[in-house]
């Protein structure tokens, strides 16, 4: 594990959990718990009900808010940057049904950055015990706008 980038994006995800009301409210016990090179994060978080929809599964809207914070948390990682860009496109797909009290790891992928944009990829499964396996809940595709002025 890249002991630097941990150190940078547990900093980077303080930053953004106690700057922006949203990401706070959602994902406050969310925790890194590694990082890899070339831009590779992994967290977990357990969900409570305010990540739920009416039918008691993880609600799509937290879950479009988790690919793009996780997407710019893995940008982050790559080369340490503070400034991880906005978001120009992101597409998920819903695989399968979390509900509260399940306990969900987060992986964000780089793809790619280039001069202007960064693809991620971000894919949300629910932790089930010690198993290798653990079941897909939803899978994000995430395209930011970093270049740097």
């Amino acid at each position: 594990m890249d002991t630097e980038a941990l150190a940078h994006c547990e900093k980077h995800v303080k930053f953004l959990l106690e700057n922006s009301p949203i990401y706070g409210f959602l994902f406050g016990p969310l925790k890194v718990t590694s990082v890899a090179p070339r831009g590779r994060v992994t967290a977990r978080f357990t969900l409570e009900p305010q990540h739920l929809n009416s039918k008691g599964g993880l609600h799509g809207s937290v879950t479009a808010t988790l690919v793009d914070f996780m997407g710019g948390v893995a940008i982050a990682s790559t080369d340490l940057r503070d400034n991880t860009g906005v978001s120009v496109d992101m597409s998920i797909s819903f695989l399968s049904l979390a509900r509260v009290g399940d306990t969900v790891e987060v992986e964000g992928v780089v793809d790619k950055i280039g001069g202007s944009l960064a693809y991620t990829t971000i894919t949300i499964r629910k932790v089930d015990g010690d198993k290798a396996e653990h079941l897909i809940v939803a899978r994000g595709s995430h395209t930011k706008f970093v270049r740097q002025r």
